[in-house]
């Protein structure tokens, strides 16, 4: 993953981590054929997180000058697409529903976050 992008993945993933979202995941899919070239799935603890958790990225990535591209935004699972990285708020159930690391983990790897240790 090229360095600029990194370090964008890093503070999303470090403001998820300290707004409380769990089994944060990234996939690097930079050199892959997906519409993105990085992933990030987190569990949020209910409905409300869900939201709340959007408005803390909203928050803090717009002024640092992070272009929301689209936002799919519900309680259960949203989905925020910043052009070349996508996040994915997901609660426990639509987590296991949908299992997404599957599909992801057969185009790219997967980097282990801070909380998964």
């Amino acid at each position: 993953m090229k360095k600029e992008l990194q370090r964008r993945v890093d503070r999303i993933v470090d403001l998820l981590d300290q707004k409380k979202a769990e089994d944060i995941q990234v996939f690097d899919l930079h050199d892959k054929e997906y519409l993105t070239q990085a992933v990030i799935i987190a569990t949020t603890l209910g409905d409300k997180h869900t939201l709340a958790l959007l408005d803390y990225l909203k928050e803090d990535l717009k002024p640092a000058g992070e272009t929301f591209v689209a936002v799919d935004e519900g309680e259960q699972w949203t989905v925020v697409d910043l052009g070349d990285i996508m996040v994915h708020l997901m609660v426990p159930e639509y987590r296991a529903k949908y299992n997404l690391e599957e599909f992801l983990d057969s185009l790219g790897k997967r980097e282990v976050t801070s909380n998964e240790e």
